[in-house]
């Protein structure tokens, strides 16, 4: 890890509101926050806190009401469409509960799969993918498909998949949901891992008490609000 410390999120005042059966839903009630280099955050509250949808707007797969997200050098609201679906192919990685891998594919082709997206050459492919795997301690699963691999298997091959375009973030929504207790322990821990090796800010959400010992930060959330300040 370098010493390097670059900003990577900054989150101004987030309102995000919806109309549901003619009533207004308020998500985000002016949420800001900040996210560096090298960093794993968590964002910490209850089902219905907000974390999803904060973490949903950092990414680009939703928009807020109003507000300001600056990832680098990019206020990512004002971007359009296009330019939106670039950003998130190129500056961030995403892991979901439920793994969502390919299930016709190894776990090779899953993790190469965003490779190709971006027209890797197939040398740099083979290279970078092996490189991921090895990260995440399944090279000899590499042509495993996911039914053959285990729940904790198969979050370490997304992980690796998140990886392996080298973004500046990754976004994790309830990674460990549908774990067990060692296993989410062994997650948290290669998410701390990764922020050292690869110098990649990670943002997490959870409810899980356990993941805040590995964590850089934590802010605390509920009713679409930040409970807490950042000290460090």
């Amino acid at each position: 890890m370098t010493n390097n410390t670059e900003t990577v999120i900054n989150a101004i005042d987030i309102v995000r509101t919806y109309k549901v059966d003619n009533l207004e839903v308020h998500a985000l009630r002016g949420v800001s926050f900040c996210v560096n280099t090298g960093e794993f955050i968590g964002l910490i509250g209850r089902s219905g806190s907000g974390k999803t949808t904060l973490l949903n707007i950092i990414g680009g797969l939703d928009r807020p009401t109003s507000g300001e997200v600056w990832v680098y050098d990019n206020d990512i609201t004002r971007l359009s469409d296009r330019h939106l679906t670039d950003f998130r192919r190129n500056k961030v990685g995403f892991i979901f509960q439920s793994f969502a891998l390919l299930p016709t594919m190894s776990a090779f082709e899953n993790v190469e799969l965003p490779m190709r997206m971006v027209g890797k050459s197939l040398r740099e492919r083979r290279q970078r993918v092996m490189e991921c795997l090895d990260m995440v301690g399944l090279t000899k699963w590499a042509k495993h498909r996911p039914q053959e691999m285990s729940g904790g298997q198969q979050q370490r091959v997304a992980i690796a998949r998140a990886l392996v375009n080298r973004p500046g973030l990754i976004l994790a929504d309830e990674p460990t949901g549908e774990l067990d207790t060692a296993t989410s322990q062994t997650i948290f821990e290669l998410f701390k891992n990764i922020t050292h090796h690869e110098n990649v800010a990670i943002v997490m959400t959870s409810h899980d008490p356990a993941a805040e010992q590995y964590m850089t930060y934590t802010y605390r959330m509920a009713d679409g609000r930040i409970t807490n300040e950042r000290t460090a």
